[in-house]
């Protein structure tokens, strides 16, 4: 699937806009649509304002990507997949532990109705494991006794085989997941947090800088920029760590 590389820093910022009503989506959207790629819509903002979210952003010059992380029987998760195409979303999550067959029949049910309707394929991303789960909660909750890592690898291999654009998965893996998946295999890192901001309720976070050395292609950050005092000058600081990143990179 033809995917878009970002392009400058700003790009690689998808911005997670965890509020509760348009007046604040307008906020953000007209403040920040210049600083960051993409807003994200999750869970929170969607089962409070529902479709209107995604028509406002839109509609105020903002991309959408919307994280769902969606994981039900394969027959549910395509339909649903398709629902979103039909508002117009084109970059958007699903679980992979969901299982092989529920991403392969959601992609296939995407790119029909994609052919169908004469539009681009969506990006479709697979989520690895919450950044919020650490190696205790994977062994004696989900009692997976396999180390961390190397269960974020082997989903990142299941959605590469399934066809999926790529994966949502922390800085610590994505280097490893390039290396085995190609450059082309889009990562995008989760719980990005500069190291002014406070951790919060994430257990694996990542500073912007390290995601980028990592080899993340996208970083999700939300309350670092949305509840700084001065949002623009939060995103611009930002900005500016990942094209010093990517600058040393180069070098």
């Amino acid at each position: 699937m033809e995917i878009k590389k970002p392009i400058s820093a700003k790009d690689r910022i998808i911005l997670a806009l965890d509020v509760d009503t348009i007046e604040d989506v307008v906020r953000y959207v007209d403040l920040l649509k210049d600083y960051v790629g993409f807003f994200k819509v999750g869970m929170p903002l969607f089962t409070s304002c529902g479709f209107e979210a995604v028509d406002t952003i839109k509609n105020h010059g903002g991309k959408v990507y919307f994280d769902g992380k969606f994981q039900d029987i394969p027959d549910t998760v395509a339909k649903t997949s398709i629902n979103l195409m039909k508002k117009g979303i084109d970059f958007f999550s699903i679980s992979a532990t969901g299982g092989s067959k529920m991403m392969i029949n959601t992609l296939n049910a995407c790119l029909n109705y994609a052919k169908k309707q004469e539009i681009a394929p969506p990006v479709i991303l697979a989520v690895t494991l919450l950044s919020s789960f650490g190696q205790k909660t994977l062994t004696n909750e989900l009692c997976i006794d396999m180390n961390i890592s190397r269960y974020v690898l082997k989903l990142a291999q299941i959605a590469n085989e399934a066809g999926l654009s790529g994966v949502v998965a922390p800085d610590v893996d994505a280097a490893r997941i390039k290396t085995e998946l190609g450059e082309d295999f889009i990562i995008v890192c989760p719980a990005v947090r500069p190291t002014w901001a406070i951790v919060n309720d994430q257990i694996r976070i990542v500073s912007p800088s390290d995601a980028i050395k990592a080899g993340a292609d996208y970083m999700i950050i939300g309350r670092p920029i949305t509840l700084a005092h001065d949002p623009v000058a939060a995103a611009k600081l930002i900005i500016a760590e990942i094209e010093e990143a990517l600058k040393e990179k180069e070098e």
